[in-house]
Formats: structure tokens, C-alpha cells, sequence
């Protein structure tokens, strides 16, 4: 049976492949926007944006995240809360062609801000089943057993 731990790890390692949330403001009523994270491994209690001074989540607050892998068998909901990050070293640690593509003044693009989501919770789904379960799906069968102990409620 899938623990805790074994569904956050699988977690990370998911999100580490296929970094693109959808992002939105918990007290907003717009839309989530798609965003990537920029992930640190030594950093398990938050994750960064790149993103503009005038986008819709650039006030920052409580927020939530969601996820899904590219292979679909993870899915996850994240709260949390997004912050504006001041620490130039952060800012420049992640920096690359990518991101100054978006950004016509490059580095100093008087636009640019990087928001710093501070993680809370998270609900995670893992979906993958056996061959067994997979079979059982096909024909009509009873998968709810197979999924036993692929959900979890986590604090990140």
C-alpha cells in the first residue's frame, strides 16, 4: 500500500519532469493562469514564478495550484501563498534564454517580477493502476480496491 511520503516523493519527481501549473488567487474570482515553476530540490517548501508587474497574480496572497502530470497518473491541489521575491541571487539562480524570451529588457526589464509561492498543503491523486487494475477498468470491474492508499492529503 502507497503511503504518505511514497505520493509526495512521487510528488516531486513528477513536477521536477513536467513543471506547468495552472496558478490562481484564492480571493479572485479570475481565472488560474498557466505558469511554470522554478524548483530547487533544497527548496521542498516553496517553488518560484516568473512573471510581470501587471499580471493578474502579481499582488500576491493566498493562492492555489494545480497540477496534473503529463502522463496523467498524478494529480495534485496545492495551496499555498504567492510573495513577491526580492533576492536578486533567487531572481538570477534560475535565469536562463527561456525565461529572457518573455522579457524584451532582458534582466533588468522594469516589468519583471518573480513571485515566490510559500507552500501549504497539497491533495494528491495518484491514478496508476496494476495490469490487474487496468484490466478490471476495460471490462466493468470494481477498481476502487486498486486505488486504495493513492490518495493523500500532505503538508509540503
Amino acid at each position: 500500500m502507497t503511503n504518505e511520503a511514497d505520493i509526495r516523493d512521487r510528488f516531486w519527481t513528477d513536477l521536477s519532469s513536467s513543471p506547468f501549473l495552472m496558478v490562481g488567487l484564492r480571493n479572485s474570482t479570475e481565472h488560474s493562469l498557466p505558469m511554470t515553476a522554478q524548483l530547487d530540490p533544497k527548496a521542498n517548501h516553496c517553488f518560484w514564478f516568473y512573471t510581470s508587474k501587471d499580471n493578474r497574480l502579481a499582488s500576491g496572497g493566498p493562492a492555489m495550484a494545480q497540477f496534473a502530470a503529463k502522463d496523467h497518473y498524478l494529480f495534485a491541489c496545492i495551496e499555498g501563498t504567492l510573495v513577491p521575491e526580492s533576492d536578486a541571487a533567487v531572481i538570477d539562480r534560475y535565469w536562463s534564454k527561456e525565461v529572457e524570451a518573455w522579457y524584451p529588457g532582458g534582466r533588468n526589464d522594469p516589468s519583471l517580477l518573480m513571485l515566490r509561492f510559500d507552500l501549504g498543503t497539497a491533495e494528491i491523486w495518484r491514478a496508476d493502476l496494476s495490469i490487474t487494475g487496468v484490466f478490471k477498468m476495460m471490462f466493468g470491474g470494481d477498481v476502487q480496491g486498486e486505488m486504495k492508499g493513492k490518495h493523500a492529503q500532505v503538508a509540503l
